[in-house]
């Protein structure tokens, strides 16, 4: 039985990968197994960290940092030499024809070419010279299997590009047009900089759309004709507040369809992987479903480290007819099964029950203490008077040392309501009950900084006094009381891991723009830089003497470079900002070529494309999470997936016995464990429960349940008209090539 090729299968399914990839022979095995695992995974992940880093290092370097050119060269060889073995690998498992039509990873070799002859040249001729292509050193770190959310957000990036791109040329259609009417109307006045020239028009137009240099653009023409207003509102009105806004609704539209059709294709590629898996499995004996002795044989490919309690229990969580056979209806759960972490029911209903009477009185009146409506409430309360409490005695700090020697008595008094909180919830519910809850661990992590920074100034330890800052967050838990804030904090935790690959993708544009700005515009900022333009003020550093003292006028804005990487992703972060953005845009402008200006320009369009984008996922997510809760409202409280299974103690005899004949009895310690507890409590059965977060999928599974059916239907469909076609062409290939492949992975149980 071919369990290890089912295996793949499913892998391929869960992470969306194509599968005219899967191996088709041994060597082909041999490959994408080592393709596969977590060490090359991380090779993957340092070498495309090492290449990126090594910006830090080169020429312009951050001071500290700074290595010879023969160290950072031969680094950056090493790094392309362990890419070049990642893509032979890939090769090997591949196959030439399939590996020159993936695209990515076509994408992927020409920059590694790229890379490699420039880094040879460095070396050789040891001066490093202009290297804009370094800037295309992320792909090595978005091609990573840990970058997968990336790729996706770029993806979805270029998909919403066309409607985009629409509205974009609509605005900047009605730029060139009032910068022209501008240029005629304002050019006539000569104390007016803004508009003396078509380019100046364009420039000042742009930077109005931001907002940053208004209304200082508008005073000179307004000081000579108040009636010039108008054509400031009209152009905001129209540009400002209808096109850009209408962008973000085009753009929420376009993200939303792509969101439904991603789950779609990618539901839809997971049943097809799972029927892949299933032809595999099943026997000409027994054709209609999977055996335990075969699934089993599946999970060790897939699920290494699943121990023999947690396969058995997935095989009978899968088993929704209750037969010796897993059925292909009920295999389509696989992947919402899979996923589940089980745990013995407990007996008693209460951690306690077993103690004396006594104790067991006490401490049931704790659970009922702590699970009252009073008790939350006083909390509350006390959680409100210490916020306002904080906030007055902050009020009346007058600077200078916040921190006193002297421990705030209010300090002492809410820690000690928050500690006897602590204990008392610790012992009604129990240990485990009680951290089982995010806000209850979120509680004790606040009330633990809490006793640090207590700690810190009892005993004068000056370097973390940032504790006592801390405090304040107990009121977040505020935020519980109602239901609406449930919602928006449920969602912003929801929303952190797709926010920090979000994150990550703008981070990848800031290094790329960062790449290009040092090689255009490193050392061209300093003080006193910009004397001749408009912005000299906030370049401008003098000192002159007043009185008996000196007095230094610096405006800082020198600080805003491109001299290192570091300092390249300050001045990138402000100008996504976009506050007296322009100041830095006419500062580096007047110290090259007017040229210049396209790079902060292309730049502002990116981050705005990356920014709504952000704000389309925010969005969405957050009215899809309302709609869920409207078409859920039974459903107050979500624990997440729970699935509960109970086993006969002849259930689990027999699957000993299996596993005896079959590996010699060496995995059956937890399943004799169970059985000991059953006869400990004189019980003929237990009862499991599965447990697992809650997804995005989970979610889009309940709201689109009707369109599911639908789209089931639809690819059934589509699959009977394509199976006539390729019979001739599966026959002959199972015939020859995945031969080896099943002999390399056969496996006996």
């Amino acid at each position: 039985m071919n369990y290890q090729e089912a295996a793949i299968y499913l892998q391929e399914g869960e992470n969306n990968d194509k599968f005219f990839t899967h191996p088709k022979n041994a060597k082909a095995l041999a490959a994408y197994l080592f393709a596969h695992n977590h060490l090359f995974y991380l090779m993957e992940l340092s070498t495309a960290l090492l290449l990126l880093l090594l910006s830090l290092c080169e020429a312009p370097a951050v001071p500290m940092l700074r290595l010879g050119i023969f160290v950072h060269a031969t680094l950056e060889l090493f790094a392309l030499i362990v890419v070049v073995f990642e893509l032979s690998m890939k090769m090997r498992w591949l196959g030439f024809q399939t590996f020159i039509r993936h695209k990515r990873t076509m994408v992927k070799t020409c920059v590694l070419f790229v890379q490699f002859i420039e880094a040879i040249v460095v070396l050789v001729r040891q001066t490093s010279h202009v290297r804009i292509t370094r800037a295309l050193r992320c792909i090595f770190l978005v091609d990573c299997r840990y970058c997968g959310a990336v790729r996706r957000n770029l993806r979805q990036i270029f998909q919403s590009l066309p409607p985009f791109i629409d509205i974009l040329l609509l605005l900047l259609f009605f730029m060139v047009i009032f910068a022209i009417l501008g240029f005629y109307l304002f050019s006539p006045n000569h104390s007016d900089p803004y508009f003396n020239t078509l380019e100046n028009s364009l420039v000042n137009l742009f930077v109005l759309l931001t907002t940053s240099n208004f209304p200082d653009v508008m005073m000179p023409s307004y000081a000579r004709n108040p009636w010039s207003c108008v054509f400031f509102i009209v152009y905001l009105s129209i540009e400002l507040y209808f096109i850009m806004n209408l962008l973000l609704a085009v753009v929420f539209d376009t993200f939303n369809d792509i969101e439904k059709r991603k789950f779609k294709s990618l539901l839809l590629h997971k049943r097809t992987a799972i029927q892949h898996a299933y032809r595999l499995l099943v026997t000409k004996q027994r054709p209609s479903g999977i055996s335990f002795k075969h699934f089993e044989g599946l999970l060790r490919f897939y699920k290494p480290r699943m121990c023999a309690r947690e396969r058995y229990l997935t095989f009978k969580a899968l088993n929704q007819s209750n037969t010796p056979l897993v059925s292909l209806k009920d295999f389509y759960n696989f992947y919402e099964v899979v996923g589940l972490k089980w745990k013995a029911k407990r007996n008693r209903e209460h951690w306690f029950d077993d103690l004396p009477r006594t104790a067991f009185l006490i401490f049931k009146g704790i659970n009922i203490l702590v699970k009252s409506r009073v008790f939350q409430y006083t909390m509350y309360t006390v959680v409100a008077v210490n916020g306002i409490w904080i906030l007055v005695e902050t009020f009346m700090l007058q600077g200078g040392n916040f921190f006193s020697r002297n421990v705030p008595w209010s300090y002492i008094v809410f820690l000690t309501i928050y500690g006897v909180e602590l204990l008392l919830k610790t012992t009604g519910l129990g240990p485990v009950e009680y951290l089982s809850s995010g806000w209850n661990l979120f509680d004790f992590s606040v009330t633990l900084f809490a006793f640090l920074g207590l700690m810190a100034l009892a005993f004068n330890m000056e370097p973390f006094y940032f504790i006592v800052v801390l405090r304040p967050l107990q009121l977040l838990r505020l935020f519980k009381l109602k239901k609406r804030y449930r919602n928006v904090l449920d969602t912003m935790f929801e929303l952190f891991p797709r926010m920090a690959s979000l994150g990550l993708t703008l981070l990848i544009f800031y290094y790329c723009f960062a790449i290009i700005g040092m090689e255009f515009f490193a050392g061209v900022v300093y003080p006193n830089c910009c004397n001749t333009s408009t912005v000299a003020d906030s370049y401008r550093w003098v000192n002159h003497t007043v009185g008996n003292r000196t007095v230094v006028e610096e405006g800082y804005y020198y600080l805003n470079n491109f001299d290192n990487i570091l300092n390249s992703f300050v001045t990138l972060f402000e100008l996504t900002v976009v506050n007296d953005w322009y100041i830095i845009m006419e500062g580096v402008t007047s110290q090259t070529t007017h040229w210049s200006r396209l790079y902060f320009m292309i730049f502002y369009i990116v981050t705005m494309v990356v920014m709504t984008i952000i704000v389309a996922f925010i969005l969405d997510a957050f009215v899809f999470r309302m709609n869920y809760t409207r078409k859920n409202q039974d459903s107050e409280e979500d624990n997440g997936i729970v699935l509960e299974k109970e086993i006969s103690k002849e259930e689990v005899i027999g699957i000993i016995e299996l596993y005896k004949r079959t590996s010699g009895g060496t995995e059956t310690a937890q399943l004799q464990k169970i059985v000991l507890q059953m006869d400990k409590y004189g019980q003929m059965s237990t009862v499991f429960l599965g447990r697992r977060s809650r997804t995005k999928s989970d979610l889009s599974m309940k709201m689109y349940e009707e369109e599911i059916q639908e789209w089931y239907e639809e690819h059934s469909r589509k699959e009977e008209s394509q199976t006539p076609l390729q019979e001739p062409a599966s026959a002959s290939s199972s015939s020859l090539k995945p031969l080896s492949l099943r002999q390399r992975s056969q496996t006996v149980i």
